[in-house]
């Protein structure tokens, strides 16, 4: 794809509307829990400053639902980025609007403001073509660097770059993400190719297996996924989980008369840690992953199936993950996901590359200290399943 990047502009003078994904988890004293999103757009802020650019950086955080709420509000970032940035950087309570617009004017070069929350106004879940109008005063040169909301039909992403013609490009994040996925889409990465799926919705990444079956070497399926596969073989799941949709069973069993030649590159578990209740405190056995007994549920994968999972991963070269094997929040059912968040990063230090994303997985990654061990955390677990579909993503499309 021509793309244009940050690369190709000098920022000298001008002022770039930088779009960002600073939608950050924050505990209830709005203290930040995991600032990844708002690193690894410092490169593409620090480029801007460097040429004497100005910056107008705006943004969503939660879901406000188109009304002004101190709870959602972008304020406490702007201390937050001053330290990181060393640097003012000053804040809007609003987004457009006249003052808004001279707050703009009178940014001076290498300067940074902050406009307040985009989802205060419910147009930007829209796709409202004034909206958009209005955000596109406020720059010279849009940016859009939000890779966490780029599948999103939002006016910041789709609607704000017409505005711009020939002035709109990617920042490094996004630049950074599309390259890492291309090495999946495209067969660049080193074989074995290995995908690891989980988490409990098969709906969102059906799609994925049957884009990746050709080019992966194993895909390993694990969590909530894995029991609509072994039901329509004709294992009994018990009250598993399982989203329960006719149009997934005909798919899944499209897959498996399809490519009847490929279908032992995807890897299933063998055995499950059931559970006679949804909490931690359950009773729990180990049983075959096709014979769970009716009342009880699968919550984790099984000892067999971590041996299997992690050989498989050990000998492999690229490494893809999106979603946990079990309900790892629960410390009883979190032996799973953490195993292989342990071997996907003893595998990345030996030279194989790991892209990991999905907030979850992120997570056992960090309850393990393994994140730092990782090639590439994924700041979107939607854009980038939406990527794995080989779907040119709304926010992309916007800028080519």
């Amino acid at each position: 794809m021509k793309i244009k990047t940050v690369e190709n502009f000098n920022f000298e003078n001008q002022t770039a509307l930088v779009r960002v994904d600073f939608n950050v988890p924050v505990n209830k004293f709005q203290e930040i829990i995991d600032d990844t999103r708002i690193q690894y757009s410092i490169p593409t802020i620090q480029k801007i400053l460097s040429e004497k650019g100005k910056i107008v950086l705006i943004s969503h955080f939660g879901r406000p639902k188109g009304k002004p709420s101190k709870i959602f509000s972008l304020k406490f970032l702007a201390n937050f980025l001053s330290k990181k940035l060393k640097i003012n950087v000053s804040f809007f309570e609003d987004c457009i609007g006249e003052t808004a617009i001279k707050k703009v004017r009178e940014l001076k070069n290498s300067e940074i403001l902050l406009l307040e929350n985009l989802r205060f106004y419910k147009e930007e879940e829209e796709e409202d073509i004034n909206f958009a109008y209005e955000l596109s005063k406020l720059g010279d040169i849009y940016v859009n660097d939000a890779f966490g909301v780029v599948h999103r039909f939002h006016t910041s992403i789709t609607l704000l770059p017409k505005f711009f013609e020939n002035k709109k490009c990617i920042g490094f994040l996004m630049k950074k993400e599309i390259q890492y996925l291309n090495q999946f889409l495209y067969g660049k990465g080193k074989r074995p190719i290995t995908i690891l799926l989980g988490g409990a919705k098969i709906s969102s990444k059906i799609k994925i297996i049957e884009n990746l079956i050709n080019l992966a070497d194993f895909i390993l399926i694990g969590g909530g996924m894995s029991f609509p596969f072994i039901k329509i073989k004709g294992g009994k799941i018990g009250n598993s989980i399982i989203e329960k949709d006719q149009i997934i069973e005909k798919t899944l069993k499209k897959i498996y008369s399809k490519y009847k030649n490929k279908i032992n590159i995807i890897h299933l578990p063998y055995d499950v840690v059931i559970a006679d209740s949804f909490k931690n405190e359950s009773n729990t056995k180990i049983v075959p992953i096709h014979s769970i007994p009716n009342g009880w549920m699968g919550l984790d994968i099984g000892p067999i199936s971590i041996k299997n999972f992690c050989k498989i991963i050990e000998k492999s070269k690229t490494i893809l993950w999106n979603g946990p094997l079990g309900v790892f929040e629960f410390a009883n059912f979190s032996l799973g996901t953490k195993s292989i968040a342990r071997t996907i990063a003893n595998v990345t230090e030996r030279g194989a590359f790991s892209l990991v994303g999905g907030g979850d997985s992120i997570a056992s990654l960090k309850m393990e200290n393994c994140d730092k061990k990782i090639s590439y955390l994924s700041t979107g677990g939607g854009a980038m399943l939406a990527s794995l579909k080989n779907k040119i993503l709304p926010g992309i499309n916007a800028i080519i």
